[in-house]
C-alpha cells in the first residue's frame, strides 16, 4: 500500500487577502501618477514617475500635550513690523488706536487653588472657632501635646465617662486628625482613636507630658508587657486634685476680698 501524502501547510486566508489588497492598492496610485505624468509637460514617456507632495497635519502651537512619537509644528509666526512714526498730518482716532495697541497686555493665568486643602480649612474654622485645638496639637506650639503625654478626653454626652490614656500616635490629616489613646480597663490594654475635631469631644487635656520627648512618632511599642505604662487612673485623680485645689484656693481669696469689703462698709 501506498503511504499517504503528508498534508500541505495551509496558510491563513488573512495572507491572502492581505496581499491582494496591498496589490490593488499599489496597482490604482501607479495609475494615478502615469496619468499625472503624462498629463505634465516636462516628464518624458520612460522617465521616472513623479511622486505627489507630502503632506504633514501641523500643528498650531507647542502649548497643548500631544501623545505621539512624531509631532510637525507650524513655523513660528514671523515678529510684527515696525509701524512708521504718525505724521503730523495723521488724525486724532489714529494715534489712539495706536496707542491701545501698544498698551495692550497678555492675559495673566488665574492662579490654582487646591480644593481638597481649601476644603479642610473652612471645615476646620467651622469646628474649632477659637482655634484651642489647632494651637493644642500645632508643631508650631513648643507646649503642644505630643506622643507619651498622658491625655484626657471628656466627651460631651452626659452619662459618658471620660477616657484617659497614654498618646500613641497622632494622625494629621485635616479636619480628620486623630489621636490614638492607650489606657486600662479591668487590667485589659484598651485603644480607642479620637478625633480632635469631633462634636462629640467637649474637651482634651494634658494629665501629664512626658519627662523626656520621644525620638518615634509612632509608639507602638508601649503595647509590649515590658513598655506598657498600664493603668493612668491615679494620675488623673492627683491632676484633678492639683486643679480643685487651685479652683479652691482662689474661690478662698475671692471670698476673703468680698468679706473684707462687707466688714469695712458694715463700719
Amino acid at each position: 500500500m501506498r503511504a499517504a501524502a503528508a498534508p500541505r501547510a495551509l496558510r491563513p486566508l488573512t495572507c491572502c487577502l492581505q496581499t491582494t489588497t496591498r496589490r490593488a492598492c499599489v496597482r490604482r496610485w501607479a495609475s494615478s501618477t502615469t496619468t499625472e505624468a503624462g498629463a505634465g509637460a516636462g516628464v518624458r514617456g520612460g522617465g521616472a514617475v513623479a511622486l505627489p507632495p507630502i503632506r504633514f497635519q501641523a500643528i498650531p502651537t507647542k502649548e497643548g500635550r500631544i501623545r505621539t512619537a512624531f509631532a510637525v509644528y507650524a513655523p513660528s509666526p514671523p515678529p510684527p513690523a515696525a509701524q512708521p512714526a504718525a505724521s503730523s498730518t495723521s488724525s486724532e482716532p489714529t494715534t489712539t488706536a495706536t496707542t491701545s495697541t501698544s498698551t495692550s497686555t497678555p492675559p495673566t493665568k488665574t492662579a490654582k487653588v487646591d480644593v481638597l486643602r481649601a476644603y479642610h480649612a473652612q471645615q476646620i474654622a467651622r469646628m474649632d472657632p477659637t482655634g484651642a485645638r489647632t494651637h493644642l496639637f500645632s508643631r508650631n506650639n513648643p507646649d503642644s501635646a505630643k506622643p507619651g503625654d498622658v491625655l484626657l478626653v471628656t466627651p460631651r454626652r452626659t452619662g459618658v465617662e471620660p477616657f484617659a490614656g497614654v498618646c500613641l500616635g497622632l494622625r494629621r490629616s485635616g479636619i480628620e486628625t486623630a489621636i490614638l489613646l492607650r489606657g486600662q480597663l479591668a487590667k485589659t490594654g484598651v485603644e480607642r482613636w479620637f478625633k480632635i475635631y469631633s462634636r462629640a469631644v467637649a474637651a482634651i487635656d494634658i494629665v501629664q507630658r512626658r519627662p523626656k520627648r520621644a525620638r518615634r512618632a509612632k509608639l507602638t511599642y508601649m503595647r509590649q508587657p515590658k513598655h506598657d505604662m498600664g493603668s493612668v487612673e491615679d494620675l488623673v485623680k492627683a491632676w484633678r486634685r492639683s486643679r480643685n485645689v487651685l479652683r479652691t484656693r482662689g474661690g478662698d481669696q475671692s471670698s476673703a476680698a468680698g468679706g473684707g469689703g462687707k466688714k469695712a462698709a458694715r463700719k
